[in-house]
């Protein structure tokens, strides 16, 4: 039976969930899907998403490397990026790198070092 990749989730890693929830929800607009705890005292695992972006935030040690990136191909990244700087978020101000011939890129970092690299190919 020939192998079927359905999906592919990255695993980043988290060190305050307070932080992750700032960055994640309020500022990029990502929602939360699920969340597990093994106890109240347990490191949080959560799948967040948006659109078809499905991304799982772990506190548990060994699960991720900090400072990871993820690649998203996307549209609408101009309006997206104005979205985001006219939130006046205190942490970050993406730039809009449109010096790539084949393609506009913005790049945020998250508080733990990760990088979303957004990219709208120039010519669809």
């Amino acid at each position: 039976m020939p192998l079927e990749i359905r999906e592919t989730v990255p695993i980043l890693r988290i060190f305050s969930v307070e932080k992750a929830r700032e960055f994640y929800l309020d500022f990029l607009g990502f929602q939360v899907d699920w969340e597990h705890r093994f106890d109240e005292r347990a490191p949080l695992y959560m799948q967040i998403s948006k659109g078809n972006c499905r991304l799982h935030l772990s506190e548990h040690h060994g699960d991720a490397c900090p400072g990871s990136t993820v690649f998203l191909r996307v549209t609408g990244v101009e309006e997206y990026q104005r979205h985001l700087i006219d939130k006046k978020y205190n942490y970050l101000r993406p730039g809009l790198d449109c010096s790539w011939e084949t393609a506009k890129v913005m790049e945020v970092i998250d508080p733990f070092g990760n990088r979303l690299r957004f990219w709208e190919d120039a010519k669809p």
